[in-house]
């Protein structure tokens, strides 16, 4: 893997929270409105296209054999398994390595403890970013306002979501997603600062 302090390479950018966060509304939006050159690393999975989605856009939509492969050859820079499903997710070196040596700005859009596995990676330095909507409560009365969620699903996303937000002194920001608009330029404006700091770094 590239080491990312060299002149001109990109960045990792980690954005974590729980389900229900809204972290996925607001990487769409900083990707269409923040300047810097942003692009989202694509996973890979095990489970099945839904639908409108395309292999090698939204996913690459993976065989559980091949998953297993491509994990065995060390090609994940991290990986996990949906329990609740049972399907496979991962991030793939190879994805990560082509968008920082195009100069990119990477974002991962994973989950904690996937995150925790690419902080082991010290070459990669990446920027983290953990999301959440203030607290406990008002996560719940999100989940709730979906209206997708059995008493049993959400529960156990609950669980999950208190487990996942004592993670976040783990992050080198936090940014509470009061509303879409303010979270974005709170998240820019980290970014660029990044930069200014790289910047300065190699001059």
């Amino acid at each position: 893997m590239q080491n990312t302090s060299d002149c001109g390479s990109g960045r990792v950018v980690i954005i974590s929270g729980p389900s229900g966060a809204g972290k996925s509304t607001v990487v769409r939006q900083l990707r269409q409105t923040c300047p810097l050159p942003l692009a989202t690393s694509i996973s890979a999975t095990t489970r099945k296209p839904r639908d409108g989605e395309r292999d090698g856009v939204d996913y690459f939509f993976l065989s559980d054999r091949r998953f297993q492969e491509l994990r065995e050859q060390g090609a994940f820079l991290e990986c996990r398994q949906n329990f609740g499903m049972r399907h496979w997710y991962g991030t793939l070196r190879d994805q990560v390595a082509a968008g920082l040596n195009a100069g990119k700005w990477l974002i991962l859009e994973i989950d904690v403890l996937g995150a925790m596995e690419v902080l082991k990676h010290a070459d990669l330095d990446p920027i983290t970013i953990f999301i959440h909507p203030g607290g406990m409560d008002e996560l719940e009365r999100r989940l709730r306002e979906r209206g997708t969620e059995t008493e049993e699903s959400l529960a156990a996303r609950l669980r999950t979501a208190a487990a996942e937000m004592g993670y976040r002194s783990r992050y080198c920001h936090e940014v509470i997603n009061e509303t879409v608009p303010e979270a974005v330029d709170q998240i820019c404006h980290l970014l660029q600062q990044a930069k200014e700091r790289d910047a300065c770094s190699k001059s």
